[in-house]
């Protein structure tokens, strides 16, 4: 698959998912303006719903908008904040910590690099690369499981890992994808391109995938 027609097919998911980034609950904290706001939303999202991480984030915010206030809650009320998120006290815990290391280490503001990012305990790439594009506007490129697994479906890549998918996305996706894709192809992912049994008969990008590794579809 070319970049030209991995362009075609992630506008055909676009439409057929009904999906714009603006619908995003992570996205919607992005408007704001505030890296830290999109580090706390992004937290929470992992394994959450939207909806559910859309009234959690804000709830949270709401009582401590910065890194100093958050850093003085108690853990347990933040978890209370942000239930009923999943893994609510993990994330709390994290939520807490990743705060106290923002105000002792970086004067209570948000790293604006990924290797800044990630060198905070609990900031992996994908939150680390959604902190970046949604909380900087800077390019990079999100890659979840569902990324790496319907990239590599579609035939336009052929890696192992999510990490070696970004690598390769960076190299050959045309730059207005970054931001995109991620939010675009896990909607896709969860909805339709599933890892077991994927929705083949009615797929929108049917006639361009490769389906690579597909034994059974629907």
């Amino acid at each position: 698959m070319t970049p030209r027609q991995m362009s075609s097919a992630l506008l055909r998911v676009a439409a057929f998912v009904g999906r714009t980034p603006e619908e995003l609950a992570v996205s919607r904290v992005a408007l704001r303006q505030d890296p830290f706001a999109v580090l706390v939303a992004t937290v929470i999202s992992l394994r959450t719903r939207d909806e559910v991480t859309d009234v959690a984030a804000a709830r949270l915010l709401r009582a401590a908008p910065t890194p100093a206030r958050l850093s003085r809650l108690r853990e347990a009320r933040i978890a209370r904040l942000i239930y009923p998120a999943g893994f609510y006290r993990t994330k709390a815990r994290t939520l807490r910590a990743l705060a106290r290391r923002l105000e002792a280490d970086h004067k209570g503001r948000v790293p604006d690099t990924l290797e800044g990012l990630l060198a905070l305990h609990g900031v992996g790439r994908k939150t680390a690369n959604l902190v970046l594009t949604l909380g900087f506007r800077k390019p990079s490129i999100c890659v979840d499981t569902h990324v790496h697994r319907i990239s590599n479906r579609l035939g336009f890549v052929r890696t192992r890992t999510p990490d070696d998918t970004e690598q390769v996305l960076r190299a050959r996706l045309p730059p207005r994808w970054w931001l995109l894709i991620n939010d675009l192809l896990v909607t896709f992912g969860r909805g339709h391109c599933g890892p077991l049994s994927p929705r083949c008969s009615s797929c929108p990008v049917a006639d361009l995938c490769g389906r690579v590794g597909v034994v059974r579809s629907r």
